[in-house]
């Protein structure tokens, strides 16, 4: 498992970036001896491990995610979890949302649950590494999209010394209310890159209008071209497209296009 070199002074959106950012959320779902030896393959010679488990409907569930450090740079990686489980949990509204970073807004519980189970290792892995003074990254899959997202929203509202640098995040669920969104997308224009490949099914839910994406859109449409943006009768048009692309299972399209190897090899086909 190969990546280029992660530019740790990147700035908006960057094709190269954006597919490396891919393969280290990627690389979350390995195990660790696989992160250590990838992540030293990159350059980057010291990770740290975080694991803890919280209870959202349903199931016990866990959060997963590495840290990462170069002389440069410091990424922490989210790892997702089955798109079935997350969007049961997801679709339940029947406990209020939570406080939002720094009194900001409201965050989905099921997101609130998740990153409280493991911020705190997050958060003492980035100080410890951070010796430096290297950029701040996070990224994510899935759920780990979501769990990126919010986690650099706690680092920017709570503790803005660590604020980062930029955000990728691939099939991130929505996440948070109206108020929590737009107040990110201000703080963090320019730096949070929000991936969705065609009809993936995960960025769907959970359901507006209680709940909100953060902007900064980059779509991947039905012949794995990324767009900054498109009209909305030309995106109906793609994601029926997309959904026609296999006639005997077009149902099968959103899980399909949430599959992490299908951002990584979209990505790929956009490199410069």
């Amino acid at each position: 498992m190969s990546a280029p070199t992660l530019n740790h002074q990147a700035t908006g959106y960057d094709a190269r970036q954006a597919y490396c950012m891919a393969k280290a959320a990627e690389l979350a779902y390995q195990d660790r001896e696989q992160i250590e030896a990838t992540a030293a393959e990159w350059g980057f010679d010291r990770v740290r491990h975080h694991h803890s488990t919280f209870s959202p409907p349903f199931a016990l569930s866990d959060t997963q995610a590495y840290t990462m450090a170069s002389p440069t740079m410091i990424v922490t990686a989210f790892r997702g979890t089955e798109p079935v489980q997350l969007r049961d949990w997801l679709s339940d509204t029947t406990t209020p949302p939570w406080p939002g970073p720094a009194g900001t807004g409201l965050v989905h519980y099921g997101f609130a649950e998740a990153l409280r189970a493991v911020m705190p290792s997050v958060l003492a892995a980035v100080e410890e590494l951070r010796d430096a003074e290297q950029t701040v990254w996070f990224t994510g899959h899935s759920l780990g999209g979501g769990l990126a997202m919010l986690a650099a929203a706690w680092l920017h509202f709570e503790d803005p010394r660590l604020s980062a640098q930029g955000v990728y995040t691939f099939g991130q669920p929505r996440t948070c209310d109206r108020s929590l969104a737009s107040a990110y997308d201000k703080a963090l224009k320019g730096r949070t890159f929000r991936v969705v490949n065609n009809n993936d099914i995960v960025a769907q839910v959970p359901p507006e209008p209680v709940f909100h994406h953060v902007a900064s859109l980059r779509y991947i449409d039905s012949s794995g071209r990324v767009r900054e943006s498109m009209p909305a009768v030309s995106n109906l048009l793609d994601r029926g497209k997309g959904m026609m692309a296999d006639p005997l299972a077009p149902a099968g399209d959103g899980m399909r296009d949430h599959l992490m190897k299908a951002y990584v090899a979209a990505l790929e086909k956009n490199l410069p």
